[in-house]
């Protein structure tokens, strides 16, 4: 029987074909002065590593303009406070790749940046991102390589944007409930009741 899995590159063109011109036309090694306002407006992003432990993807966000553009091929990006498993991190270490995919709300085109990170923690660098006077305790320099923006069709096909696909966040398990589900120790109730205050309370 034969197989109906794709295995190599001649494979993958026998179904797909060649790649749309204007799919190649948009990727550049720099952040143009178009990319560079889109980086501006993104007050999310996402930042996938690889490193020994496996893959990493993790979300970052803080107001529009959170990620500094240091100039057309260096990205700043602040470590705010987290759960302190720093994944990100650890790959970065073992492994300097990274990719970004910004988004920016109710705009359909997403844009994707390609190249290397260090991890930087300058004390004048560190201060320059300071809020509510707490700084970040590293600083993610992003090498750019490729840089190139993705078309709207994913988000308009998941209607990303559209207020009426919204879903009450009690339809999903609370972060509570996920917790006791895996620790009997955990009180579900009461970690859900303590967690508006805990998140004022370490959000910078």
């Amino acid at each position: 029987m034969a197989t109906t899995l794709l295995r190599t590159l001649a494979d993958l063109e026998a179904v797909y074909g060649e790649p749309v011109r204007g799919s190649l036309m948009k990727e550049i090694d720099h952040l143009s002065a178009h990319y560079r306002t889109f980086v501006q407006h993104a007050p999310f992003v996402l930042v996938a590593s690889a490193g020994p432990g496996g893959l990493d993807c993790s979300p970052r966000g803080d107001a529009p303009g959170f990620v500094t553009v240091a100039d057309e091929k260096t990205l700043l990006l602040p470590d705010r406070r987290g759960n302190n498993r720093v994944d990100t991190l650890r790959n970065v270490v073992a492994d300097p790749r990274v990719a970004l995919l910004f988004l920016v709300p109710g705009v359909g085109e997403t844009l994707r940046v390609n190249g290397t990170a260090e991890i930087d923690v300058d004390p004048e660098l560190l201060a320059s991102f300071a809020i509510q006077g707490k700084a970040p305790r590293s600083v993610l320099r992003v090498h750019v390589e490729r840089v190139y923006f993705q078309c709207q069709k994913a988000l308009v096909r998941s209607h990303l944007w559209d207020p009426g696909t919204r879903i009450e966040r009690s339809q999903l398990p609370s972060t509570g409930e996920i917790l006791a589900a895996l620790d009997r120790e955990v009180d579900a109730a009461a970690y859900d009741a303590a967690y508006p205050e805990r998140m004022r309370q370490t959000i910078y």
